[in-house]
């Protein structure tokens, strides 16, 4: 009956609060961390900053910390990077390794399946922040982040949501406030806050247009009410905020296409991805199959026009990538400001074609994202150098107070973001 009754009281709160996990606490302190809130404006280029649109960030940066840039992990596109900031993990490690992925086991995997996107077995590879701060007693709540909606090894996050687009930012913002007015015993200690607005235009409009602008003006009045939400509640300066994004965004004409089909017979393999990382397996292991697909694997890396292909054996090594078995075994990476696609997707989309894109390499300087934080463990008007998103697990680990999980960041590159006493 209790059991039952914990059901049917998960069920309630969900509508409210997201759906709120019962598991043994595993700790034995009495004191809790300062709370730490992870915020991603999903597409937000380092240098939007610049142009004066996001005031209210802007205040963030000059009470806290900003890197110059900070650099995605390759490919630079959403899923791998989200759960590769909340892991530590590259995504050949974390096996999340593309957008749009295929595992022998497990099928097909894409941001439109739901049923994919909250299989657990995806995302196992990796172990999230949430889950570890969990397993030492602390609350968690996501306001949307890939990877929260699975079950991985039992665990969501204490109080989740399915991710809705057609939640506004404010909405989201204001879910964040509600898990934060909750008593002491049931409030979340980490929290997750996603904001797409500035991503969806990008790739409608392209990246230098008034339509990202005013994604940018949008987002910032969202942490407006955030900010403004924590001061009335006297938790602006006792919650420590990280501000970030998971990648940059370049322009790409609706002209800069590479055409697959006209280059090699696609019919003779297995497409996997196409975009700007597009990916190939053989379609079978019949001999003839391989052979097929030997012959395409041959013409593609011969030196192409606008990208770049290899056998994922000989994926440059500074990418980390191409150990993981979801990795197709043909990749095609486009150059800035082109996109990989065929005839037929081109014809059928016409205009509609994305003006703006990412998941290039992540070198690039357009991909660079952005980092601000904020709050009583950072360091005031600073300015540091350029890091990889790898990082920002182990600081995370550090603010809570938890033992990080095997991860590929290194925390020393970062702690300079701490206030001395902090560290």
């Amino acid at each position: 009956m209790k059991i039952l009754f914990r059901l049917l009281l998960c069920s309630m709160a969900a509508f409210s609060f997201g759906c709120a996990s019962q598991r043994p606490i595993a700790t034995t302190s009495t004191s809790k961390p300062t709370p730490l809130l992870l915020i991603s404006i999903d597409g937000y280029r380092h240098d939007y900053l610049d142009r004066g649109l996001s005031p209210t960030l802007a205040m963030l940066a000059k009470g806290g910390v900003q890197a110059a840039s900070m650099q995605p992990a390759f490919p630079s596109l959403t899923f791998p990077n989200h759960y590769t900031i909340v892991t530590g993990l590259t995504p050949d490690h974390h096996g999340i390794v593309n957008n749009t992925m295929f595992d022998p086991q497990l099928g097909k995997f894409s941001l439109a399946s739901r049923k994919a996107v909250s299989d657990g077995h995806w995302w196992a590879e990796g172990t999230p922040i949430w889950e570890t701060a969990d397993r030492h007693g602390l609350r968690t709540g996501t306001m949307f982040w890939p990877g929260s909606e699975a079950d991985i090894r039992g665990h969501h996050p204490d109080y989740w949501k399915p991710f809705d687009g057609k939640v506004t930012a404010d909405q989201r913002v204001d879910q964040v406030l509600a898990w934060l007015d909750l008593p002491a015993s049931q409030r979340p200690t980490f929290l997750t806050l996603y904001f797409d607005a500035v991503d969806h235009a990008g790739h409608v409009y392209g990246p230098d247009t008034p339509q990202v602008n005013d994604a940018l003006r949008e987002t910032d009045a969202a942490l407006t009410r955030l900010v403004d939400g924590l001061r009335q509640r006297n938790l602006l300066d006792r919650i420590n905020l990280i501000v970030l994004s998971d990648h940059g965004m370049a322009g790409v004409p609706a002209s800069n296409s590479v055409l697959m089909d006209q280059l090699v017979p696609l019919g003779q393999v297995n497409t996997v991805s196409m975009g700007i990382l597009a990916g190939f397996n053989p379609k079978s292991n019949d001999a003839a199959d391989r052979a097929n697909f030997a012959k395409v694997e041959q013409a593609l890396e011969q030196p192409q026009q606008h990208m770049q292909c290899w056998d994922k054996t000989r994926v440059p090594a500074r990418l980390a990538y191409g150990k993981n078995p979801r990795v197709p075994q043909l990749l095609c990476l486009a150059n800035s400001h082109w996109r990989i696609t065929t005839s037929d997707y081109v014809s059928k989309r016409k205009d509609r074609l994305s003006l703006g894109e990412h998941g290039y390499d992540n070198a690039e300087p357009l991909m660079q994202a952005l980092f601000v934080a904020h709050g009583p463990a950072f360091r005031t008007d600073a300015k540091v150098a350029a890091f990889p998103n790898l990082d920002v697990y182990p600081l995370m680990a550090h603010l809570l107070g938890i033992p990080a999980a095997v991860n590929d960041g290194n925390y020393d590159a970062v702690k300079g973001v701490l206030k001395p006493a902090a560290r």
